[in-house]
C-alpha cells in the first residue's frame, strides 16, 4: 500500500531544505501550485508523471521520495544518514551514537 502522507511529507521535507516556496516548486516542476499543496497534505493522490515532475525538480531519485514505501529502502536510508552526518562535529557524531545504540537496544527490547 502506498503512504501518500509519507511521500508528501517527504517532498514538502526536500522543498524546504531548498528553501523553497511551494510555487518554487510548482513552477520548476511544471504542477499547479494548488497541487504541490494536495500532494504536501496527502488531500490527493498523485500521478507516477507528478511524481516524476516533483522528483526531477528537487533533483531527488524515485527511491528518495517513496523509499519509507519500499521493502528494499536500506541503501536510500544509508544515504540520507551520511547526508545527515556530513556536517556534525566528533562530539556531535559521538552524541547520536549513542542515540542510535540506545534506540536500536529499545526497539529490539519490544519485539
Amino acid at each position: 500500500m502506498i503512504d501518500y502522507v509519507v511521500i508528501g511529507k517527504r517532498i514538502k521535507e526536500l522543498r524546504q531544505q531548498r528553501k523553497w516556496t511551494q510555487a518554487t516548486l510548482a513552477e520548476r516542476s511544471e504542477v499547479e501550485p494548488s497541487n504541490i499543496s494536495h500532494i504536501e497534505r496527502a488531500a490527493t493522490k498523485l500521478s507516477l508523471p507528478t511524481l516524476i515532475k516533483i522528483a526531477n525538480a528537487l533533483d531527488a531519485s524515485l527511491d528518495e521520495l517513496v523509499y519509507q514505501n519500499l521493502n528494499k529502502s536500506e541503501h536510500v536510508s544509508i544515504a540520507r544518514i551520511d547526508e545527515l552526518l556530513s556536517d556534525c562535529t566528533s562530539l556531535e557524531l559521538n552524541a547520536i551514537c549513542e542515540v542510535i545504540a540506545t534506540t536500536k537496544a529499545v526497539l529490539r527490547a519490544k519485539k
